[in-house]
């Protein structure tokens, strides 16, 4: 089978695609052909050795995977060959196949094509455990999601609004903001060209409820200082690569709360909450309240490249490998 192989830490550019011997199927495990592999910051992470976590050289990057199963172990129960199924497995996903517990795997609604499914975990769920356990967003509520055309805010957007909240997206070109007026933003802001703070007052009616930062940097402080009383501001990210430093005065203020997010060790910590989480995500899915975007989508060969656009910021929304 092919597989995109990472033997020394290092730039997306080192990557190899390698010929490699295909993985044994146990009795208790499954087998799957990966037609879509997700896109996320934390697989160029790992190839570049800057994430917390250090894999064992080589490695296969990607961490979410759809496609269908091929094999079956005679001791699997409740799915069949040909079953199109999801899965977060932390590494292994930029390959044709892999072999999983049946415990990994999660059908794919019907609604969904492999592509989006590939690309749904990891944002929607860290949206969903954003608005409705990190803090609670209610009806007519205003949230402001910065990053807002990137993979987990156009997350954000969808979830937001499945709750009832009014979103105001904040992106830098037009293109990401004429994708989040598609995605269903009540209003939007141009960072590159506008006053963020003073954009958020005029649009929220005097005061944002909830900011959602993905990305940090300069934006961080302008947004908070938008929020109006109880604001709560949540902290996803630094994909610009600058942690900002919030003024204290700013969050004492107005009985303003910073919250952190962080629903990978969440997840990793409490699997049984991660479960029925992702149990509601699907929900939602299948009951049209959110629907996840369709990636743009590279050859599985064009993982370099597609890693390299994702740290450049060239990708808008979500991509995906494809076999």
């Amino acid at each position: 089978m092919r597989a995109v192989m990472c033997r020394d830490l290092g730039e997306p550019e080192s990557l190899l695609v390698e010929q490699i011997d295909t993985p044994f199927c146990s009795p208790n495990q499954v087998r799957v052909h990966i037609w879509a592999s997700g896109l996320n910051y934390v697989d160029a992470l790992f190839v570049q050795g800057k994430y917390q976590i250090r894999p064992q050289l080589p490695f296969i990057p990607g961490s979410e995977i759809a496609g269908e199963i091929t094999e079956l172990g005679e001791q699997v129960q409740g799915f069949s060959v040909g079953d199109r199924v999801f899965a977060s497995i932390g590494l292994g996903g930029f390959a044709d196949e892999v072999v999983l517990s049946p415990s990994q795997i999660i059908p794919i609604p019907d609604r969904l094509s492999f592509a989006q499914a590939a690309t749904m975990t990891q944002s929607y769920a860290t949206a969903w455990y954003s608005l409705t356990q990190r803090t609670l967003v209610h009806p007519e509520e205003w949230v402001v999601v910065l990053g807002a055309a990137g993979g987990v805010g156009l997350a954000m957007i969808d979830v937001a609004r499945a709750h009832g909240a009014k979103v105001i997206a904040v992106a830098s070109t037009s293109e990401k903001l004429r994708l989040c007026i598609e995605r269903g933003a009540h209003g939007v802001i141009d960072s590159s060209t506008e006053d963020v703070k003073t954009r958020i007052r005029e649009l929220a009616e005097g005061r944002a409820d909830v900011v959602v930062d993905p990305v940090g940097g300069p934006l961080a402080e302008q947004a908070l200082r938008a929020l109006g009383d109880n604001g709560r501001y949540l902290v996803i990210g630094f994909a610009s690569g600058v942690i900002p430093l919030l003024p204290a005065n700013q969050i004492l203020l107005r009985n303003r709360q910073v919250i952190g997010v962080d629903w990978g060790a969440w997840a990793m910590a409490n699997p049984a909450e991660n479960a029925a989480l992702l149990g509601e995500v699907i929900a939602a899915v299948e009951d049209g309240s959110i629907t996840p975007v369709e990636p743009r989508s590279y050859p599985l060969a064009e993982a370099s490249t597609a890693l390299r656009d994702l740290l450049e910021r060239r990708i808008t929304g979500k991509a995906c490998l494809s076999s």
